[in-house]
């Protein structure tokens, strides 16, 4: 779980994964700290490798919607991004989650691969719908998101 002091970290982090867009450093500062029990960090020697921000939807309770997943160029394709989620999933304090949702843009195929992968290894379904259209949402500064729905996930199966 990460902490406060981590805050820069990620910012950089994040900074260095296109396409993910990077956040205020105040809003990965409040990650760290009013979202920890929901984010995984990843260190190797060398310092951060992979960062996933997540958080519950208030509005559906059984949910953790991820909001990004880093990881940095040195430690790619290795199967981070994967064990980071499943570690996320794992936590006690996600014990009653059901779903897991993300936004995904159409031609970000990493993130394609990676959710698909975790749904496999879940033995869930996963669904997907568009939530954010380029021109109405995002002025037509942005891609598209997809919403993706992977589950139902089983308690005990989180970390197969």
């Amino acid at each position: 779980m990460p902490c406060p002091d981590d805050g820069p970290a990620v910012w950089k982090l994040v900074a260095e994964c296109p396409p993910l867009e990077v956040n205020s450093a105040y809003c990965n500062l409040l990650q760290c700290t009013h979202f920890a029990d929901t984010c995984v960090l990843a260190e190797d020697g060398g310092g951060v490798i992979g960062w996933v921000s997540a958080y519950r939807p208030p509005s559906v309770p059984n949910q953790v919607f991820v909001w990004q997943v880093a990881v940095d160029i040195r430690a790619r394709g290795r199967g981070l991004g994967g064990r980071m989620l499943d570690s996320l999933l794992a936590r006690p304090a996600l014990r009653d989650v059901t779903t897991l949702a993300a936004t995904i843009t159409e031609e970000n195929r990493a993130s394609w691969c990676l959710f698909t992968s975790l749904a496999r290894r879940h033995g869930a379904r996963m669904e997907r719908r568009p939530m954010f259209d380029r021109a109405t949402h995002f002025v037509n500064s942005h891609a598209s998101e997809h919403l993706v729905t992977i589950g139902p996930l089983v308690a005990g199966t989180q970390n197969p």
